[in-house]
C-alpha cells in the first residue's frame, strides 16, 4: 500500500502533456498528490509551427530545445516528476521518420513495456491516465504506441513473477483514458460563434465518431483552466501564439466555457473494463467526478 496518492500521465510527445489533461494535474497536484508525467519521445521529428522560433539554431538543436520547454511546462503544469522513456520521435504517419531505428513505432513491444514497468513499480501510481485505441482523429504512431504498451505493462507490473529485477510488483487501482468530448468541442465552437468570431471548428470535426457515451469521468479543473493555456505557450516551438485553435477566444472566455477534463475508465484493479473501450450496459456513462473514485481511503495526500 503506497502513503500517498500518486498520478501517472503517459504521453507520446512534449507539448501532449499541455493540450491533454493539465488542469487535471494542477488540480490533483495542488491537493497533495503525487503527479508523474512519462514522456516516450523527445519530439525530434515536430514541426516548428511559430515563426518566431523557426531559426537556424533552433532547428539543429530541435531535441534539447524541446527538452527544456518540456520542462518549463511542466513546471507550470504541476508535476512533480518527470521520466523520459528514451525514443526517439517517429514522425508523422507513413513519414521516413517512421522507420527510424531509435523511434518509438518500432523499437521491441517488450522492450518498451518494461521500460514503463520499471516506472510504474517505482512510482507506484494508483491511477494511470493513457490514450485510447479509438484515434481516428489524429493516428500518429506514437500516440497509437502509447496505447499499445500501457495495459501490458499494468498488467506485467503487478506479476511478482515478471522480471523482480525491475522492482517489487505494483498493482494499478484504475486506468484511464484521456477524452476530447464533442460536449468539449460544442461548448467552444459556440463560444467562437456568440462573439462573431469564425470558429476553428469546422464539419470535419462533426465527422468524426461522438464518443461522448464513453465518458464516464468528468473532473471539474475550474481555477486550474489556465495552466493549459500556459502550458502551451511555453512549448514556443510547436505552438503559435496567435493559433486561433488555441488562442482565439478570449482568455477568460477559453477558461470559463468548458471547466472541465473528460475522461473513460478503461480498467480497474478488481473489475476489468477492457482497454478496448468495451463495456456493457451500465458500465458505460458519466459516473465519477474524480479520478480517484473509491480510491480515496487507500492512501492520502499530504
Amino acid at each position: 500500500m503506497a502513503d500517498r496518492l500518486c498520478l501517472l500521465t503517459i504521453h507520446a510527445h512534449p507539448d501532449d502533456e499541455a493540450s491533454k489533461g493539465a488542469g487535471t494535474i494542477a488540480r490533483y497536484q495542488a491537493e497533495g498528490v503525487r503527479t508523474v508525467l512519462v514522456c516516450c519521445t523527445g519530439g525530434e521529428e515536430g514541426e516548428i509551427l511559430n515563426p518566431a522560433m523557426d531559426r537556424p539554431e533552433v532547428i539543429a538543436d530541435l531535441a534539447a530545445v524541446r527538452r527544456a520547454e518540456l520542462q518549463q511546462a511542466t513546471s507550470i503544469i504541476g508535476y512533480d516528476q518527470v521520466h523520459m522513456l528514451g525514443y526517439r520521435d517517429s514522425g508523422m504517419p507513413e513519414s521516413d521518420a517512421n522507420f527510424h531505428p531509435e523511434c518509438f513505432a518500432v523499437a521491441p513491444l517488450d522492450e518498451a513495456v518494461d521500460r514503463l514497468v520499471v516506472l510504474l513499480r517505482s512510482e507506484r501510481p494508483q491511477v494511470v491516465v493513457t490514450y485510447p485505441e479509438e484515434q481516428s482523429g489524429y493516428r500518429h504512431p506514437d500516440h497509437l504506441r502509447v496505447y499499445d504498451i500501457t495495459q501490458p505493462a499494468v498488467e506485467r507490473a503487478a506479476d511478482p513473477d515478471h522480471r523482480p529485477d525491475l522492482g517489487a510488483p505494483w498493482q494499478v487501482d484504475k486506468v484511464y483514458f484521456t477524452m476530447w468530448s464533442r460536449a468539449r468541442i460544442m461548448a467552444r465552437h459556440q463560444a467562437f460563434l456568440e462573439r462573431g468570431l469564425e470558429s476553428p471548428y469546422d464539419e470535419r470535426w462533426f465527422e468524426r465518431p461522438d464518443m461522448d457515451h464513453l465518458v464516464t469521468t468528468r473532473v471539474s479543473i475550474e481555477g486550474f483552466t489556465h495552466v493549459r493555456r500556459e502550458g502551451l505557450l511555453a512549448h514556443a516551438t510547436q505552438i503559435d501564439p496567435d493559433s486561433p485553435f488555441w488562442f482565439g477566444l478570449p482568455p477568460e472566455v477559453d477558461e470559463a466555457v468548458y471547466p472541465f477534463d473528460d475522461y473513460q475508465l478503461a480498467t480497474t484493479g478488481s473489475d476489468p473494463v477492457g482497454l478496448d473501450g468495451s463495456a456493457d450496459g451500465d458500465d458505460v456513462g458519466l459516473k465519477e467526478d474524480d479520478l480517484f473514485a473509491g480510491l480515496r481511503d487507500l492512501a492520502a495526500p499530504r
